[in-house]
């Protein structure tokens, strides 16, 4: 990490690959992430899809929230595998219910939207909160559109505004 990020040494992300990819090799579930993150970004190596899924994939098996997360994106985009809606929603709910609020966001977007999933807005609203309430500004604009809606929730304009508000305060 120390190298990804250039703290008491100079930046150099092919320097973090080669330490990540030793630490996954020896099967550890964050330097797998972080290795997929490298390949995601083309950070030390090329931009690979397919490897940054394949490093992804073997830490969201070993339960990282984080690689459950990026790998749920990687099918919802149809990035380095072919797009699933259904397979997304598998691990964002993986991540979300290790209480990650990207996930619990996505997770939530999947449902308003019913991809890979039937459209319900209940829990969409459902997923929306969780994320909302860990300061997510995403979740809370998207809540607050809930609201302002009437989709899974009364409507609301005094609440709608309350999360339009959070997450205004939150992006600065």
């Amino acid at each position: 990490m120390i190298y990804a990020r250039g703290e008491g040494v100079p930046k150099n992300p092919a320097e973090a690959v080669r330490w990540f990819r030793k630490a996954a090799e020896q099967e550890h579930a964050f330097a797998q992430y972080n290795l997929g993150v490298m390949y995601d970004n083309g950070e030390g190596v090329p931009e690979d899809d397919a490897e940054a899924v394949r490093w992804y994939r073997k830490a969201a098996e070993r339960g990282n929230a984080f690689a459950q997360h990026n790998l749920g994106v990687k099918y919802a985009r149809g990035e380095g595998v072919p797009k699933d809606d259904a397979e997304a929603v598998r691990w964002y709910r993986k991540a979300a219910e290790q209480g990650f609020a990207f996930a619990q966001h996505n997770l939530g977007v999947m449902y308003a939207r019913g991809e890979g999933v039937p459209k319900d807005d209940a829990e969409a609203v459902r997923w929306y909160r969780k994320a909302a309430e860990q300061e997510h500004p995403e979740a809370q604009y998207s809540l607050g559109l809930m609201y302002a809606r009437g989709k899974g929730v009364p409507k609301d304009d005094a609440e709608a505004v309350r999360w339009y508000r959070k997450a205004a305060e939150r992006v600065t």
